[in-house]
């Protein structure tokens, strides 16, 4: 039975909520089902470094019926293989056919603004978003361009290849990558899409793991990328405002209604001052629970 998480009620006009994201590969049935039965917010099936080559049709043939079977029930994203492999073409046409089964198309190893043009070309009148997957250096350079390309809905960072592209250990504390996520995070924020943390190099749902998910939350993340079903309640968690934070946040919003409504230049909650920046925080905790 997939892990019970808190019920939260999603509003049409809040992102997709991607606190705990599950990656299947595409070329199992057994795993694919597995992870489409879980409680992860989305599921993400993988035709990319899930698959062999030999692999890659078979796949693609497998993943679009999964689609259409799940997707309009849950959230089901696909992950293709990338701009520059013999598949790039047949795999994002396979999923302009999904409709609106399909919640995204994630775009691998995006280095600049022309693979996301590029694909939106292909795509055509299909109207499925985006998440580019940023594993390069040359991806985090453009980072700004990239979030501005056509269809971006999020931007994830993909540390198992960046991190060999930088030379830095698969043992590096998540502090070691702090630019990194900064930077994406700033350019995720100023273009209005979501930021989303790459899986953690390990598939236990252990300390190091939790650590890890809580401190890109504290950073400002929308959700993180899990390869086992056993760290999805722990990602969610991460990512999910306490209740006390939930009655804080409120709270705060009702006070400055009540001191507009007064017509008061200032608001006052225990003791302390109020203004946009607290509100803009407020408003960002309630987001999360769809509110």
């Amino acid at each position: 039975m997939p892990t019970e998480l808190p019920e939260v009620p999603v509003s049409s006009e809040q992102h997709l909520r991607r606190r705990a994201v599950l990656v299947a590969p595409g070329s199992d049935e057994r795993k694919a089902g597995k992870a489409l039965a879980s409680a992860a917010d989305e599921v993400v099936l993988d035709l990319e470094d899930a698959v062999t080559a030999a692999q890659k049709d078979a796949a693609r043939e497998l993943v679009a019926p999964l689609v259409r079977e799940h997707g309009a029930a849950r959230t089901v994203s696909v992950r293709i293989n990338g701009r520059g492999t013999p598949w790039f073409e047949d795999d994002l046409r396979t999923c302009a056919a999904l409709g609106d089964a399909l919640a995204s198309i994630v775009i691998p190893k995006v280095e600049s603004a022309d693979d996301l043009v590029e694909a939106d070309r292909i795509l055509g009148d299909s109207t499925v978003p985006v998440q580019a997957l940023i594993e390069t250096p040359a991806g985090v350079q453009r980072i700004d361009e990239i979030v501005a390309g056509p269809r971006v809905a999020g931007v994830i960072i993909g540390y198992a290849d960046l991190g060999a592209s930088l030379g830095r250990a698969r043992t590096a504390a998540p502090e070691h990558w702090l630019y990194v996520q900064d930077r994406v995070l700033h350019a995720a924020r100023a273009a209005g899409v979501q930021a989303i943390d790459g899986p953690f190099l390990g598939i236990a749902d252990d300390d190091a793991f939790r650590q890890s998910a809580q401190w890109v939350s504290d950073l400002g993340f929308d959700g993180k990328w899990v390869i086992h079903p056993a760290q999805i309640t722990s990602a969610a968690a991460a990512f999910t405002p306490t209740d006390d934070q939930v009655d804080a946040a409120r709270k705060v919003l009702a006070a400055l209604e009540e001191a507009e409504n007064r017509g008061a230049g200032a608001a006052q909650l225990d003791g302390q001052m109020l203004d946009e920046a607290v509100a803009v925080a407020a408003r960002r905790t309630l987001s999360k629970i769809g509110a």
